[in-house]
C-alpha cells in the first residue's frame, strides 16, 4: 500500500501534469470505487467543467482541488494515476477516466479495485470521513514527542499496531513503521504503554527522518507503485529491516527475521530490536 512518502511524490508528479487542466467529461468502469456520492451519475455531472487548481496529501489521501469541489482519493493497495492523451490506448484495470478539454485524460487504474473516491463540496472534506477522524501529520509541527508519547501511553497494543493506526499518526504503513522501530531500537511487539520517554524520543526522531529520506527519493518501489509519471521510488534500496528477511542486519551482521505483528508481516533484528 502506498504510504505518506508515496502519496507525497505522486501528489507531486501529477501536480506538474494536471493543475489548470478543466474535466471535459468522467468516465468510471467501476462504480463501487466512487463512495460519495452514492449516485455515480451526479458525481460525473458535478465534476463535468470544473478546472483543477491544486493537489494536496492528507495522510495517505490525495485531495484533488477544484474550482467547487474536492476529490479526495484513497490509492489503497495498488491505485495508481497517470496522463495520457485521449487517444492513446487504455491499460486494462483502469476504472476511472477524467477526460480534459485539452485532449489529455487523466486515469486511475488498479487491478485490485481497492481504491476510493469522495467528492464533497470544497472546504467540507477534512470534516467528513474518511479525513476527519485522522492524526497529525509527522512532517509538520503539529507532530509532537509529547503528544506521541500520550497517545502510546493510552493503548496496551503492540507499538506497531498503534502505529499503523491513522487517528494517532498519518501516513505510517508496514514499511516505514518497520523501518522507524528498528532505527529506534524498539521491538515491534512492546506494549506502546510501556515505551519509555527516552524510546519515545528516538522513535519521533526515526519516524521524521525515515519519512523523509524516502520522500526525498520518491518513495519505495517495493511491488507496483510507480508516481504520477510512471517513474518508481528509489528508497527500497535504503531498507534496514523490511523485506530483508534471512538478510544480515547493516549494524550487526545478524539475520534479519520476519514474524507476524497485528496481522501484519514484521520485519525486525533480533540483536538490534530485543524483546
Amino acid at each position: 500500500m502506498p504510504e505518506l512518502p508515496e502519496v507525497e511524490t505522486v501528489k507531486r508528479t501529477l501536480a506538474e501534469l494536471v493543475i489548470d487542466e478543466t474535466i471535459e467529461s468522467v468516465e468510471v468502469g467501476w462504480p463501487k470505487m466512487i463512495k460519495h456520492p452514492d449516485d455515480v451519475q451526479e458525481f460525473k455531472i458535478m465534476l463535468a467543467g470544473q478546472t483543477i487548481r491544486s493537489i494536496a496529501r492528507r495522510g495517505k489521501f490525495l485531495l484533488i482541488y477544484l474550482d467547487d469541489y474536492t476529490l479526495v482519493s484513497h490509492l489503497r493497495m495498488e491505485g495508481k494515476y497517470g496522463v495520457y492523451p485521449c487517444e492513446e490506448e487504455v491499460a486494462p484495470h483502469t476504472h476511472v477516466r477524467f477526460r480534459f478539454k485539452s485532449g489529455k485524460e487523466l486515469r486511475y487504474g488498479d487491478v485490485r479495485k481497492f481504491g476510493t473516491m469522495h467528492l464533497f463540496p470544497i472546504g467540507t472534506e477534512l470534516e467528513r470521513l474518511p479525513l476527519s477522524q485522522l492524526g497529525p501529520e509527522p512532517l509538520t509541527s503539529e507532530f509532537s514527542k509529547e503528544d506521541l508519547f500520550a497517545k502510546l501511553h493510552r493503548t496496551n497494543r503492540a507499538v506497531k499496531s498503534a502505529l499503523l493506526d491513522q487517528t494517532i499518526l498519518v501516513g505510517l504503513g508496514n514499511i516505514y513503521v518497520d523501518e522507524a522501530l528498528f532505527q529506534a531500537r524498539i521491538h515491534p511487539e512492546k506494549p506502546a504503554s510501556n515505551v519509555t520517554i527516552t524510546e519515545c524520543e528516538r522513535l519521533y526522531i526515526a519516524i521524521r527522518g525515515t519519512l523523509q529520506a524516502a520522500v526525498d527519493m520518491g518513495g519505495s518501489s517495493i511491488k507496483s507503485y510507480v508516481n504520477g509519471q510512471g517513474q518508481m521510488g528509489m528508497f527500497q534500496q535504503s531498507l534496514h529491516v523490511y523485506g530483508r528477511k534471512g538478510e544480515p542486519c547493516h549494524d550487526c551482521d545478524t539475520s534479519i527475521i520476519r514474524t507476524v505483528v497485528g496481522g501484519r508481516g514484521t520485519h525486525t533484528c533480533p540483536i538490534c530490536q530485543p524483546s
